[in-house]
This record gives structure tokens, sequence and C-alpha cells, in this order.
């Protein structure tokens, strides 16, 4: 009899959805909102479009290549053991990095609210190295009750969004949903990137291929059904923020708007709850976002895409783990949220398309309907097109930075294969069908 695999199709529902509603709502819904003011609802609706059709393209790769490696997998087997999956797969781990580096900055941003001095870089940045600390130790002791509290924590964090918004919704004042005053329809797509980064955990499920019951059925359910829960969900959450604040008291307080849209209804007790919940997610993404670059550091070093130093073991985790927390450190101190969140969806985008365009290649393989890759293809870039055009605005030289981070990524797998000789491998020889 063969062994019953832990994740059935609801469970692997809520593992997606555990991994998108984190961090990702408390930080976009301001962010996002800033720019697209109250059509924000509008362009989470259609991030949940892409998103579905990324959740179908990866869905089709995990099922044909069922590797625990995911992304950096499809990337090796749709482009190859060559410079192209190395240097994809090296910014790939560049991207989460800049996600937890995002995350802690808004767990700062949410904890230097209980402060009499308000939110200031000081305490943000105080409170953002604090926490990224603590998890550092916490993972290097191997804390176990952390895993074991992750769900727990999403049950919190759903019970008190689900309050919110019903809260909220009750006490919506039309006249903040008009349209007569909301920015043009373009803001949409500029604010596309940063809505979309509030979804990026759906690829998480693709992770769990090898402990899924029927996975040929299961992958692609499980992808939709958490994708269109989470979707209702933030749709009704942005709802309930845009009204019950201005656009104007949106934009000042944009890094913590989801804690100032509550205390019109619950006064300020409700403000320091949501604000609250938003450290528990916070806290709780940034263990799962270090668990993850830490997998992943360990993953490429073992395949050989990074130094071997990020193999080698400190107390129960690796020196990736530390690594991986230092290079955060400078993003933290010498970029503002909206910045960080802004480069870190960008790339979330850039790096899934080139995922879907890889799957071009072997989609005999996969049996993918070529039409829904092709508007994966076509979502990802043109949100990150928009994003960048956005972004290039308010940061000098944006697109340079963006074009020197691929520089730095081909430089350094360049460096690896020629200097050190690592090179990274598949994990999975043939095409997988029937797990």
């Amino acid at each position: 009899m063969s062994e019953k695999k832990a994740f059935s199709l609801w469970s692997a529902v809520f593992l997606g959805i555990g991994s998108m509603v984190g961090a990702g709502i408390f930080i976009v819904i301001g962010q996002a909102g800033a720019i697209a003011g109250n059509l924000v609802t509008l362009s989470f609706l259609i991030a949940a479009v892409i998103a579905l059709l990324c959740g179908y393209s990866l869905s089709k790769l995990a099922t044909t290549y069922p590797s625990r490696g995911g992304i950096i997998e499809y990337l090796t087997q749709t482009y190859g053991e060559g410079y192209i999956s190395g240097s994809l797969g090296i910014l790939f781990y560049l991207a989460q990095l800049i996600a937890l580096a995002a995350v802690a900055k808004s767990f700062g941003t949410y904890g230097a609210t209980y402060m009499d001095g308000g939110v200031t870089p000081f305490y943000t940045n105080l409170f953002a190295l604090l926490v990224l600390g603590a998890f550092v130790f916490i993972n290097l002791i191997g804390a176990a009750f952390v895993a074991r509290a992750e769900s727990i924590i999403v049950i919190v964090k759903l019970i008190a969004l689900l309050i919110f918004t019903v809260g909220a919704l009750y006490f919506i004042k039309p006249e903040n949903l008009s349209l007569a005053h909301a920015p043009t329809g373009v803001h949409v797509l500029f604010s596309l990137g940063l809505t979309f980064f509030s979804f990026q955990g759906f690829s998480v499920i693709t992770n769990s291929v090898e402990d899924m019951q029927d996975p040929q059925t299961n992958m692609l359910k499980s992808m939709i059904l958490s994708i269109i829960l989470v979707a209702i969900l933030y749709i009704s959450v942005s709802v309930a923020v845009f009204g019950n604040l201005s656009l104007a008291e949106i934009i000042k307080s944009k890094d913590f708007a989801l804690a100032e849209a509550a205390q019109p209804i619950f006064g300020s007790i409700g403000f320091k709850l949501i604000a609250a919940t938003a450290l528990l997610a916070t806290a709780s993404a940034i263990n799962a976002t270090l668990y993850a670059v830490t997998q992943i550091s360990y993953t490429l070093a073992k395949e050989g895409n990074l130094p071997e130093v990020y193999e080698h073991h400190v107390f129960h985790n690796s020196e990736g783990l530390i690594i991986s927390a230092l290079i955060s450190v400078p993003m933290i101190l010498f970029l503002n949220l909206g910045q960080i969140a802004s480069i870190a969806a960008i790339i979330v985008l850039l790096i899934q398309g080139f995922t879907h365009t890889g799957h071009l290649f072997h989609i005999k393989k996969t049996g993918a309907n070529l039409l829904l890759i092709i508007l994966a293809i076509f979502g990802t870039f043109s949100a990150a097109g928009f994003a960048i055009y956005y972004t290039a605005k308010s940061i000098p030289h944006f697109v340079i930075y963006i074009i020197l981070a691929f520089v730095v990524a081909f430089l350094l797998e360049v460096f690896l294969r020629l200097v050190m000789k690592r090179t990274i491998t598949k994990q999975i020889d043939y095409p997988h069908k029937g797990a």
C-alpha cells in the first residue's frame, strides 16, 4: 500500500491562502491605493486574473516536473543547464531577499505606530532589524514551535481581516467610492505590479507537489480555488478601506492604511488591533521568507549555482541563512517601504514572465493550453512594464538598476561557472506524468 500524501486538495488550498494572505495585503493596500485611488479594486481583479494564468502555467510545469525546487527547477528544465537558467535562478534568490526586506520594513512601520514619536525612519528601521535578527536566531536554533504556530497565525489574521471588512463595509461612505475624483484608468495599470505582489505566494503550492494527493487533479484545482478566494477577500478589503478613508488620508497613511481604516469604525483600539495583526502577519511572513530563502540558497549552492559556503551548517541551519539576512540589511536601511515593495514586485513579475516564456519550449511535454500560456506571459511582462515606467518617475535611474540586477546575476553566474566550477543541474531528468 502506498504511503498517504500529506496534502489533500483543501490542505493545499489553505497552504496557498496562508502564503498569499500574509504581509502582502498590509503593505500593498496603501501603496497601490495611493497610485490607483478607489480603482485599486479593479487593479486587484486584474492582478487576480494574471495570477490565475500564472497559476495554470505553474500547475502544468509542477505536474510534469514534480520537484520541491519549484520555479528554480522549471527554469532549469525549460532553459537548460546554462547561463540563462543559472542567472535567472540567482535573480529569483535576490527577489526573495528583496521581498524579505519589504516585509521586515512593513513590520517596522506597523511597530513604529505604537511609539510616541510615531512612524519615523529610526523606529521603523530599528523594529525591522530587530525582528529580522530575532528570526535569524530562531531559525539557527531550530525552534519548531514557530512552524507549529503557523496555522494558528493564518487563522488569526484571516479572522481579523474578516471582522474588519464586515465592520468597515457597514460604515462605508458612498461618496468615497465615487469615480468622480478617481485617478485615470491608466493608474490601474501602474498599480498592477503591487497588487500582483500581494498574490505572489500562490507559487508555494507547487513546492508541495511531491507530497500532494493526486497532483494531476489537485494541483490546478488548489491553485484556482486559493487565488479566487484570496481575490474575493482582497477586493472586499479594498472596498472597505476606500469606503472609510478619503484618498488624501490613504496617501498620508499609505504604509499603514489598513490600520488607519479601522480607526473610524472601531476607534483607537481598532487601529491597534489591526496594527497588531499586521505585526503578527509580517512576523510570520519574515519567518516563512527566511525559511524559503535559506532553502533556495541551500538548493542553489548544492546544485552549483551559489558559493559552497551557503551549504555550510551553523547550528540547525546553514550559513545561507546568515548571508541572506545580511544582504537584506542595506535594503532595509537605505530604501523606503514603497521603493522596496515596487522593486520586489517588479522582479517577481519578471521572473514569472521568464518562467512562462520558458514553458513555451516544453509546452508539448506539459500539455498546456498555448493561448493561456501566452496570456500569462503578456500579463506578467505588461504589468512589470507599467510598474517600471511609473516607478522610474520617483526613483531616478530605476530602469538602469533593474538592468544592473540582471547584469550582476549574469556576472555572478559566469564567475561561479568559470572560477569556482559550480553549475546548476536538474533535479529531474525526465518529464513525469501521473505522480
